[in-house]
């Protein structure tokens, strides 16, 4: 067959690994270079395992441990290294094999070491003329049942992005390996991540009739908008240096333009910029600077800048800037109803001076 173009196994060598306790260094040259190529072995092994645990995991619907699998593989890596064995994962290919016949239990994997060490000590010579075609055509029978045509669809349905980091994982497995296709996935959705905290959503908000509750009024357009007032929403958990002048030139440019889109002069018409701060969870340096910065350009144009619902990591920072005396306590409210209930306050009475 080999002559005829066919690749074959051709040798395998039979037994046992020998022990290689003896070869163990825990001083020299390379030791430092060989503890670098360890940890990132480590990581790309553990990486591989989890992915393949958690595919596998959700199509038979139960719960993968991750403390458990990363104890797992430290153990058994251990022991490897004593038997000369190369650093051992989920592999992706047994595994597939493994669920098309069935394996349900652990005692699969004991049938199985079992079996491999039969083979090894007895049949290896008559795995000489076995094709690697046929190797290969073992796993490749596993693998249509694991592609979800439905799920992939449903994914395209719901968001675009997460679909195209279904299809670059399942392209980068297919035609490269695991570890490729795993890095790309992740790639796509970091980029997704840091697209969205880059330009994150404002929402202007009314208020329902008869009600405390206040929503974004493209989404609920019997919101009422409040005369004189302006409140906005920011839909960022982190106010950072990534997004601060994004969101700051956005909350000037809607504050600059009616309900048609058209510009207008901004204290012709709001007197009272109300910022609902519920999203943010932190907030670092470029952050309150692009507050004070809106703080400085409110005030310029005769305009007061309000905040509300402002978490305890952000007010704290803010104190600490000197923000909050900047504004006044008068600026800073617990909710949005309250804000809104007391600039409309303030204004009857300072129209009635």
């Amino acid at each position: 067959a080999d002559n005829h173009g066919v690749k074959i196994v051709k040798h395998l060598k039979g037994g046992l690994n020998p022990s290689s306790v003896h070869r163990l260094q825990f001083n020299g040259t390379h030791v430092a270079e060989a503890a670098k190529i360890g940890l990132i072995s480590a990581i790309v092994a553990l990486t591989e395992a989890i992915a393949v645990g958690r595919s596998f995991a959700s199509i038979n619907g139960y719960h993968l441990d991750g403390n458990k699998e990363m104890l797992a593989m430290g153990f058994m890596n251990l022991a490897g290294s004593l038997t000369s064995c190369y650093v051992a994962t989920g592999s992706f290919s047994r595994t597939a094999v493994n669920f098309s016949a069935g394996c349900k239990t652990v005692v699969s994997n004991i049938v199985m070491a079992i079996t491999v060490i039969l083979a090894l000590e007895l049949f290896t010579r008559l795995l000489y003329y076995t094709p690697v075609a046929i190797l290969a055509s073992i796993i490749m029978s596993a693998l249509p049942g694991l592609i979800d045509i439905n799920e992939a669809y449903r994914i395209w349905k719901v968001d675009k992005l997460d679909f195209l980091a279904c299809l670059g994982a399942f392209i980068g497995v297919l035609f490269k390996s695991v570890e490729i296709g795993l890095l790309v996935a992740v790639a796509i959705s970091f980029a997704k991540v840091l697209l969205n905290s880059i330009r994150p959503a404002v929402e202007q908000l009314g208020r329902l009739p008869r009600t405390d509750i206040f929503c974004e009024v493209d989404q609920y357009p019997m919101a009422v908008k409040t005369p004189g007032l302006f409140t906005l929403r920011m839909n960022s958990s982190l106010l950072c240096f990534a997004n601060a002048n994004f969101l700051r030139e956005r909350i000037l440019k809607l504050l600059t333009q009616d309900e048609n889109g058209t510009e207008e002069t901004a204290k012709d018409s709001v007197q009272i910029l109300i910022l609902d701060m519920t999203n943010v969870m932190n907030i670092d340096t470029s952050g309150i600077l692009a507050l004070e910065e809106l703080h400085t350009e409110l005030v310029s144009v005769g305009m007061k800048l309000v905040m509300v619902n402002l978490r305890w990591q952000v007010i704290h920072k803010l104190k600490l800037s000197k923000l909050v005396e900047k504004i006044g306590a008068d600026g800073i409210f617990l909710t949005v109803a309250e804000a809104v209930d007391a600039c409309l306050a303030s204004k009857l009475a300072i129209n009635n001076l």
